[in-house]
């Protein structure tokens, strides 16, 4: 069993090959760096969240809708977002490990240790005075948390002045002066700070000479912005309305790591709501607490989530902060919400030579509509329902068992249909209930190997519901149903089986309650 979280992790990333949920891509040829494929329940947990957000997102919203807009964009598209000039990450190398890193990875990172040692001072504290324990005062006048605090602080002010001058350079000499040393050779030897556009480039044309450079896109929002006339005007849409869309995006990632967490080819769920300029500040607010209140609804132990307000505020925003999950490798970037003002519909509205805006029937007046964005990857929501899933239980006769206490809305098979043996009529049986159920439900029969070893492989694979079929129910139509995470069991009737499923299964009073 693990014994620390970089045990748990590695663990995971051999159960998610093992049991179908994610393989190397092109692992036959020896794999592609940082890019990944779903297997079989892999794809169905994958579909599952996207539809959680998509029912969560649009369907409850009257005033959100949905589209589905074109990897490939015309390249202006990407000049005006600021793309082809402004996104780039800076990156540095040591020169005895020939690694490369993320320089603004590397000062986040050092942060974050800083972060722990004032955690644990407020931990300790916490359990020494207990319900009288005042946090707030705690880390405004205890020393050792108000000078590592000084730390932090200074340390963002250096990188976002760096950061906001493109001052390479300022970076290289805040990493010498904070002594970070690379992780593998354990050397302060660095190379220059420089910047790379991440942006993939590919040519649409019949000949190389009359062929055009496009872009894969990094992001799905410029679909949303370039759309909004469109959107606007079919759907009859008032302000304030939101576009959504879930697909891919593409990123030239160089330091790519931490399995899924970071790929080059990922999936992005986004929502662009579009406010009357002046009121972007409370919306931002209310799509801060109403996406933490979704994340909530997935029944993560509290602490697992916060939120990091960001230090250097892209080209776009007046605002912004992410969602970070509490993650094997530390809290990271699950989710970001932003202010983004006016600037990408400005941006088109100047490039296109196109009008992008709103005519207001209460003021008479037309105005560019300012944009608050929501914009979760897919890859790390599924990562974190993994995590946060996956668990190595001793059980009480000392045998053990890997359980994925994956949510049950969520879960890639919903049920599994077993006889406990091969004859006397109990497959036939097993398969009758199975016909009554894989209309609403990803179902799974499996009469191959002992009742305890297929529990075993459905608790492996996050099934809540395992349905044993055996003698009793030829003659009065019950079975067993067990329970995944309790694995307790009861006797029911057959034609309560699906009932049974459905109360638990249903998403009705999450997805309200999110």
């Amino acid at each position: 069993m693990a014994t620390n979280n970089d045990d748990l992790f590695k663990n995971l990333v051999s159960h998610c090959k093992e049991y179908g949920f994610i393989f190397q891509s092109s692992e036959i040829y020896d794999g592609l760096s940082a890019v990944y494929d779903y297997g079989q329940y892999g794809a169905e947990l994958k579909k599952n969240i996207r539809d959680y957000w998509w029912k969560s997102m649009v369907q409850m919203h009257e005033n959100i809708v949905g589209i589905d807009s074109a990897i490939f964009m015309h390249p202006t598209t990407w000049k005006a977002s600021g793309h082809i000039d402004a996104f780039n990450d800076p990156l540095i190398d040591n020169k005895d490990s020939k690694k490369r890193y993320r320089a603004d990875v590397l000062i986040e990172d050092h942060v974050s240790k800083i972060e722990s040692k004032i955690d644990k001072e407020v931990n300790k504290a916490r359990e020494k005075f207990g319900v009288s324990f005042e946090e707030q005062q705690f880390r405004t006048t205890n020393s050792r948390v108000v000078e590592n605090q000084k730390k932090i602080d200074a340390i963002n002010e250096r990188f976002k002045t760096g950061m906001d001058a493109s001052d390479m350079n300022a970076i290289r000499e805040l990493i010498i002066d904070l002594e970070i040393v690379c992780p593998v050779s354990g050397t302060r030897n660095w190379t220059e700070v420089r910047q790379f556009n991440l942006m993939f480039s590919t040519q649409m044309g019949s000949v190389s000479e009359d062929a055009s450079t496009l872009y894969l896109r990094p992001e799905t929002a410029q679909g949303i912005f370039v759309n909004f006339l469109n959107v606007q005007k079919t759907g009859r849409m008032k302000i304030p309305f939101g576009i959504a869309q879930t697909g891919k995006a593409f990123r030239n990632e160089i330091v790519a790591r931490q399995f899924i967490f970071r790929m080059r080819e990922f999936e992005q769920m986004e929502m662009q709501f579009f406010v009357k300029p002046g009121t972007e500040m409370e919306w931002y607010q209310h799509w801060k607490e109403a996406r933490i209140k979704w994340h909530y609804s997935l029944g993560f132990p509290a602490g697992k989530h916060r939120f990091h307000d960001h230090i250097k505020l892209a080209h776009y925003a007046n605002a912004a902060c992410d969602i970070e999950f509490e993650f094997p490798f530390g809290f990271k970037e699950l989710e970001g919400i932003h202010s983004r003002t006016d600037f990408d519909l400005k941006a088109h509205e100047t490039f296109s030579g196109k009008k992008l805006q709103y005519f207001d029937p209460e003021l008479n007046e037309s105005y560019v509509p300012y944009v608050v964005e929501t914009s979760i990857g897919l890859d790390r929501m599924f990562l974190s329902v993994m995590t946060q899933a996956y668990k190595e239980e001793k059980l009480e006769d000392g045998s053990e068992r890997v359980v994925l206490n994956i949510p049950v809305f969520l879960a890639p098979v919903k049920a599994a249909i077993l006889p406990l043996v091969k004859k006397d009529g109990l497959p036939e049986k097993a398969r009758e209930i199975i016909d009554q159920l894989k209309f609403d439900y990803m179902c799974q029969y499996d009469e191959k190997d002992s009742i305890g070893k297929r529990y075993r492989r459905q608790d492996a694979i996050g099934t809540p519901f395992c349905i044993t079929v055996d003698h009793q129910s030829l003659e009065d139509n019950t079975v067993t149903i067990r329970y995944r995470d309790t694995m307790t069991q009861e006797r029911i009737a057959i034609d309560r089986v699906k009932n049974t499923i459905e109360s638990k299964v249903s998403y009705r009073e999450t997805i309200t309650a999110s």
